[in-house]
């Protein structure tokens, strides 16, 4: 658990330290060795094969970690993963970035990496929804799809020769995200999982987890079949009043966003992993506790969560049994 920068009263450094140490004990019981320290041993059964990964080494005839981190295992594969790093990518990966640079066929996003992402105007969906030939006009036209500083997501495609990345947005679900906030968390926190993209119905938010500590909380829009957009575009008429009304954002709708957005920036500081079904759980208990949206960013409301935390997570080790 990291250290915590809130300006905490005695009585709430003491609860907020049993918390802790409530936690600390649960993940002990999880899993001994879950979490290590530089010279640390990591056991292992040395009577079965296995393979000494990344910030792993042998000492004296024990397996140690190099670093601090979480300790991995896939397969036979033992390996150390570091806390607090760059995003390290997969293909497959779902990702929310920003627009730096509007290149030749080509947009440059920042995604946490340490290398810009590059997505291709060929790895783009068109506005128009037809599979086509990218066109000489589509080209000049790239600032009308993106420019810089817009928020995309998109999916991680593969890795080029030099060690770039490269994106694609081949569906209607990726693209240009608005009306909503950005944010940004350690990309450790964010697992991965089946499912990155969530329609808080509740709410009428969407929430894209991205798995490069991008996460993003906006306004949900309803993915567009290519059929409604040729018929709304052939109608000039009826698309400018829509555009009219879609530039304002309803104050109940914000305040959800901010909300939201104020839960997981509470989850973030206290180094808990961020899923959907945490954030509403956070969100939930804002609620029940008459918490006002700027007031959750407090010392109280962080306490009140990390007090939470050990409760909700025997109830899950149990429905695991």
């Amino acid at each position: 658990m990291r250290g915590l920068q809130l300006p905490l009263s005695q009585t709430q450094r003491i609860r907020l330290q049993r918390a802790l140490e409530k936690l600390q004990s649960l993940s002990c019981k999880a899993n001994s060795d879950a979490s290590v320290t530089v010279a640390d041993t990591i056991p292992v059964n040395y009577e079965d094969a296995f393979l000494k990964g990344h910030g792993t080494t042998d000492l004296n005839g024990d397996l140690v970690a190099t670093l601090c981190g979480v300790v991995e295992r896939i397969n036979k594969l033992v390996y150390v993963r570091a806390l607090r790093a760059r995003y390290k990518p997969e293909v497959g990966d779902i990702v929310v970035g920003r627009v730096v640079e509007v290149s030749q066929k080509r947009w440059r996003l920042e995604i946490n990496f340490s290398l810009d992402a590059i997505l291709m105007l060929s790895s783009m969906n068109m506005p128009d929804g037809i599979q086509r030939r990218r066109t000489a006009l589509d080209e000049l036209n790239m600032r009308c799809i993106f420019e810089e500083n817009d928020v995309v997501c998109a999916e991680v495609r593969n890795f080029q020769h030099d060690g770039s990345l490269q994106l694609q947005a081949r569906s209607q679900k990726y693209g240009k995200l608005e009306k909503g906030q950005l944010l940004i968390v350690d990309p450790y926190l964010v697992k991965k999982s089946k499912q990155h993209f969530h329609h808080l119905e509740q709410f009428g938010i969407d929430l894209i987890l991205g798995r490069n500590g991008f996460i993003w909380v906006g306004e949900h829009v309803e993915a567009r079949d290519s059929m409604v957009v040729d018929q709304a575009n052939s109608s000039e008429q009826s698309r400018v009043p829509e555009e009219k009304n879609q530039t304002h954002t309803p104050l109940e709708m914000r305040q959800n966003i901010c909300r939201i957005a104020n839960a997981v920036r509470v989850l973030s500081t206290l180094g808990f992993s961020i899923d959907a079904d945490l954030i509403l759980e956070t969100v939930e208990l804002s609620s029940t506790v008459k918490i006002d949206i700027h007031d959750m960013l407090g010392s109280e409301f962080h306490v009140l969560v990390a007090e939470r935390e050990p409760e909700r997570r025997s109830l899950m080790g149990k429905r695991k049994r």
